[in-house]
C-alpha cells in the first residue's frame, strides 16, 4: 500500500506542476527564460546550501545563471557558451576579492559544476524551444517524456524490481524499473512525433529520441543521488514537501534536456 500511496502522491505533485510548466512552454520566450531562471535558482540555493562546507562561490553561480540563460535566450548555444566562461571569470573575480580564503579548486569546482549542470541544462531547454518549427512540440515530447519514464520506473521497481542497477549510488533503482522507464519513454516519443514524422523525426528517430532521454534521464537521477551520497544528504531540499527540493525534481530533465538537444541537432533539425 505505502508504495500506491507514494507513486499517487508523486503523480499528484507531477500533475500538478505539469500544466504550469507546459503553458509556459507553450508561450515561450521570455515567460519560459523566466521560469527557467526560478527554477534554476532554486536549484542552485540547493545545491550550493548542500555543499556549503565547500565554500562554493554563490554570488558567482547566480550571475553564471543569469549569464548562461540571458546568452540562450538572445544568441543560442553559441552565448551559452559565452556565459559559462563569463562564470569562470566572474567567479575567479569574486574569489581574488572575497575575505575569506577557502579551498580554491574546491570552491570554483562547486560553483562551476552548479553552473554547467543547472544553468546549462535549462538554457539549452530555451535552446531546444527555439528550434525552428518544432521546438514546441520537441520540449513537449521530452518533459512528458520525462515525467512518463520516471513515474513507470518508479512503480515497476517498486512492485517487481530485483536487480539493483546502481546499489553503491542509488539502492533504490532497478533494471526491471529502467527497462519498463525506457519502454514508455519511447512510446511517448513515438505518439507524440508519428503525426510529424514525414517533416521533423521520421519513426526511427523518435525511437532513438526516446532511447536517448530514458538512458540520459535515468543518468540524471544517478549523478544527483551521487552528489547526494558523497554529500551525506537525503534531499536536495523541502520546497516540494516529501518530494524533496526542486534539484530532486529536475534531475533527470537536466540531462535529458541535453541528450535530446543533441539528437535533433544530429539529425539536422536544430
Amino acid at each position: 500500500m505505502r508504495t500506491v500511496s507514494q507513486l499517487w502522491s508523486r503523480l499528484l505533485v507531477g500533475a500538478a506542476l505539469m500544466p504550469v510548466v507546459l503553458y509556459v512552454v507553450w508561450v515561450g520566450g521570455w515567460w519560459m527564460f523566466g521560469l527557467a531562471f526560478a527554477g534554476g535558482l532554486v536549484a542552485l540555493h540547493e545545491l550550493y546550501a548542500m555543499t556549503r562546507s565547500l565554500r562554493p562561490l554563490v554570488l558567482g553561480g547566480y550571475a553564471g545563471l543569469a549569464f548562461t540563460l540571458v546568452g540562450a535566450e538572445l544568441g543560442g548555444a553559441s552565448w551559452l557558451v559565452a556565459g559559462v566562461v563569463g562564470t569562470f571569470l566572474f567567479a575567479f573575480l569574486v574569489f581574488g576579492i572575497s575575505d575569506a580564503r577557502p579551498s580554491f579548486t574546491a570552491s570554483m569546482g562547486t560553483t562551476l559544476l552548479g553552473v554547467v549542470w543547472v544553468a546549462g541544462g535549462l538554457a539549452l531547454l530555451i535552446i531546444l524551444r527555439d528550434v525552428p518549427k518544432h521546438g514546441r512540440l520537441a520540449v513537449f515530447t521530452v518533459l512528458l517524456a520525462v515525467w512518463a519514464d520516471d513515474s513507470a520506473a518508479y512503480f515497476i521497481g517498486r512492485l517487481i524490481g530485483r536487480h539493483r542497477m546502481a546499489p553503491t549510488i542509488s539502492p533504490g533503482k532497478t533494471w526491471e524499473g529502467f527497462i519498463a522507464g525506457t519502454v514508455t519513454a519511447v512510446a511517448v516519443c513515438f505518439f507524440a512525433l508519428y503525426q510529424e514524422r514525414h517533416t521533423f523525426l521520421p519513426i526511427w528517430q523518435a525511437v532513438v529520441l526516446g532511447a536517448a532521454i530514458a538512458v540520459s534521464a535515468a543518468l540524471g537521477d544517478l549523478f544527483e543521488s551521487a552528489v547526494k551520497r558523497d554529500l551525506g544528504v537525503k534531499d536536495s531540499g523541502r520546497i516540494l514537501g516529501g518530494h524533496g527540493g526542486m534539484l530532486d525534481r529536475i534531475d533527470a530533465q537536466l540531462f535529458a534536456v541535453p541528450a535530446a538537444y543533441v539528437i535533433v541537432l544530429a539529425f539536422g533539425h536544430a
